[in-house]
């Protein structure tokens, strides 16, 4: 019996479209699983440089029966269908399915959704394997290869073994350090917000808060002084009606960076879910960088929109591409039924498909329309600072009916009008400490990458990953922290290779990979644009010292005081090489391999006549009294404050900061001894358990009369308030 083989890539998709074909011919559907042969990740002849960068593929682990079984059915078939995946990657598994199975004629079909009719038009009208497009792959794999392992494995040499830089994984690590550095090396400034409970007459109270955040306390108290005595009006009102478009159907990156937002999944979460809402029918395919719709789901949108929400709720729209260089045919991601409202398998399946529908939905919609007012109020005709108050309320809702999560919160503010009297009902302060920059989120970093033309959709993910796995990275809920490895692999990559991990390098490689795809640019050019000049800077490198000195130790680097294996850590004094049993041991090497150089005493403790140091610990710089041995197991130490360089603090400030705890005194209640200290919560006075953090006192200065009274304040009026 005669009949033609449709070849897909996820056994998943093999029964669905099987069902879909029964009615126009005789179709079997058969799945490779995903690749079935690639470049050898360890192997010297995995790449012939020579020979013009041709790539040695062998047939992966595991693929041969796979293909054994297949090659069997192809060989019966009248006509062998590729029906891999509609991307640059799916195009080189179709062209390796051919290359493996030694297929004469093979034909390509691409469909972006699996529904019967995108499968029976995609089957009715197939193409043959775009080489371009395949060739352009192939380039991505090679130049991958060969400045990872290249880079890798000078990095081996002069770092430590095993770990590795990438072409796009060193770039995205390099931002996640640049931030990791704006952090490090930002100093917080004190400030204050100024903020005051009002209203006109008996309506409603609502709180205005100071225009200006000041930095010196003596204008806060002046503020404060004005608008308690002062006269408070209303010196203008502002309303202005404005519009809220709707955002562009999702692409891979926004859907990761709103499931991220919305829903708390990590980018290879959602690229997961996605997958098997593509495989089921529901959902069209999920890597693409295409905001574009097609006319049947234009048409499907208008009558969802009109039947749910009613005609002058619908506004037809077309957006723009995302990017210069949307490498993908096919479209944005969206719903194959808009009359399913709901689908999926598992709840975060139904979750992703809801996020999908009702922003896709929400395109063609017209603007929602919102109502800002902003109240500005004046203290004794300009004395002071202004204080203002903002409201939105959205009056007219549009395509917020769609996607109600987008909505946010309204907040109405009381009618007002310009000269009215205002009544002060209280005037608060709350000193605060400017904030660093926050460190990348995965949604974030996505973000960021996608901005700066780094990667492509398929790959988001897959950076990601690879950055955690090979610990460069760790995960804090969703924020991404670089470690120590990360931090010491960024810096000699900064150092020595900055311009092969750069933004416009990384860039400029994915628009020649798309002149590739078009068939505009050469293969041999290309690489070897990359490889000729980054061999030769690697050369050149050969001669750099290693990043530490312990000689043979290269795989694991030994303690030279006790043995133990050392890590690399990061200090006030720079990388080091530190002892495992840190603090335990006080073995550690500079990253240079140079002992690190301690700082001279400051002088002699008057108490037990051993000398004060200076030294750097994990949570940063402190003051100890004598060397710790095995007689000073546990030598009198005191944190430095976070505002003090350790190369300017005197001996008076060390015996100051040695000082805590003391003892003020006993409670004349309880007899109880009054303690003085520092914590982690910042400075407190203590008698019995009994804690209570210093607000406005000098730990150093403060004395048991003054202690005693904050002690015996009720707890509650001094207890952390909640942040509302």
């Amino acid at each position: 019996m005669s009949y033609k083989l449709l070849i897909v890539e996820s056994p998943a998709k093999a029964k669905t479209i099987e069902k879909y074909l029964r009615d126009i011919g005789d179709y079997k559907v058969t799945a490779s699983v995903g690749h079935v042969r690639d470049i050898p990740k360890s192997s010297k002849k995995a790449i012939d440089i020579e020979a013009g960068f041709v790539p040695h593929y062998e047939t992966l682990p595991g693929k041969e029966k796979v293909i054994k079984d297949i090659k069997e059915l192809a060989s019966k078939a009248d006509e062998v269908l590729l029906a891999t995946d509609p991307d640059r990657e799916g195009e080189a598994i179709a062209w390796h399915l051919s290359e493996a199975l030694g297929l004469k004629n093979p034909k390509r079909v691409v469909f972006n959704e699996i529904t019967e009719d995108a499968i029976k038009e995609a089957v009715q009208n197939p193409r043959q394997i775009d080489l371009n497009l395949k060739t352009a792959q192939e380039a991505r794999r090679v130049l991958d290869r060969i400045v990872g392992y290249d880079l890798s494995g000078l990095i081996w040499k002069k770092v430590r073994y095993g770990l590795s830089a990438g072409r796009v994984q060193s770039p995205a690590l390099r931002i996640i350090m640049e931030r990791e550095r704006e952090i490090r090396k930002f100093k917080p400034e004190e400030f204050w917000i100024i903020t005051a409970d009002v209203s006109k007459g008996k309506n409603d109270p609502f709180l205005v808060t100071c225009v200006e955040e000041p930095r010196d306390k003596k204008e806060v108290d002046r503020i404060m002084e004005v608008g308690k005595n002062g006269s408070w009006k209303v010196k203008e009102v502002k309303e202005t009606k404005a519009k809220r478009s709707p955002k562009a159907p999702f692409i891979t990156s926004t859907l990761q960076q709103t499931a991220s937002t919305r829903l708390g999944y990590s980018p290879a979460k959602t690229m997961q879910v996605a997958q098997k809402l593509y495989e089921q029918g529901h959902i069209t395919y999920m890597r693409t960088d295409s905001t574009n719709l097609s006319k049947n789901a234009q048409d499907q949108i208008r009558t969802f929109v009109i039947k749910k929400y009613g005609n002058s709720f619908y506004e037809s729209r077309k957006f723009g591409k995302k990017s210069k260089n949307a490498q993908e045919a096919h479209e944005a991601i969206r719903p194959t039924n808009f009359n399913s409202t709901r689908a999926g398998n598992t709840p975060e399946q139904r979750n992703l498909y809801g996020l999908i529908h009702s922003r896709t939905a929400a395109s063609q919609m017209i603007d929602a329309q919102v109502l800002r007012t902003k109240v500005i109020i004046s203290v004794n005709n300009g004395e002071t600072p202004d204080f203002s108050v903002n409201g939105q309320r959205v009056i007219d809702e549009g395509w917020l009916k769609a996607d109600p999560k987008a909505r946010g919160e309204d907040t109405q503010v009381p009618e007002v009008k310009q000269d009215d009297s205002i009544d002060l009902i209280e005037i608060k302060e709350e000193g605060k400490e400017t904030q660093p920059p926050n460190r990348y989120t995965e949604a974030g970093l996505v973000k960021e990458l996608e901005k700066r033309g780094i990667g492509r959709p398929s790959t988001y993910a897959a950076i990601i990953k690879t950055l955690n796995d090979r610990g460069y990275v760790s995960k804090e809920g969703k924020t991404l922290t670089p470690t120590d490895t990360g931090d010491v692999v960024s810096s000699f990559l900064e150092e020595h290779f900055k311009n092969y991990i750069s933004d416009s390098f990384t860039a400029e490689i994915e628009e020649e990979l798309d002149q590739m795809a078009e068939g505009e640019r050469e293969y041999i050019k290309t690489i070897k644009d990359v490889y000729d000049p980054l061999a030769k800077d690697i050369a050149a490198k050969e001669d750099i010292p290693k990043l530490t000195s312990l000689g043979k130790a290269d795989k694991k680097h030994k303690c030279p005081k006790c043995g133990s294996l050392m890590e690399i850590k990061l200090g006030k004094v720079g990388k080091f090489l530190s002892c495992l049993k840190y603090p335990k041991c006080d073995g550690a090497l500079t990253i240079d391999g140079e002992e690190i150089k301690e700082r001279p005493p400051l002088g002699v403790y008057p108490e037990t006549g051993q000398d004060i140091y200076i030294l750097d610990g994990r949570f940063g710089p402190y003051v100890q009294v004598g060397k710790k041995d095995k007689e000073n197991k546990k030598p009198k130490r005191a944190t430095l404050p976070k505002d003090k360089n350790p190369d300017e603090v005197t001996m008076e400030d060390a015996l100051k900061y040695l000082s805590l705890p003391k003892i003020l005194g006993q409670h004349p209640k309880t007899g109880n001894d009054v303690i003085a200290s520092i914590g982690r919560f910042g400075p407190y006075v203590m008698q019995d358990g009994d804690f209570r953090s210093l607000k406005t006192d000098n730990v150093y200065e403060i004395e048991l009369k003054r202690a005693v009274e904050i002690l015996d304040e009720p707890k509650r009026k001094r207890g952390f308030q909640k942040k509302k």
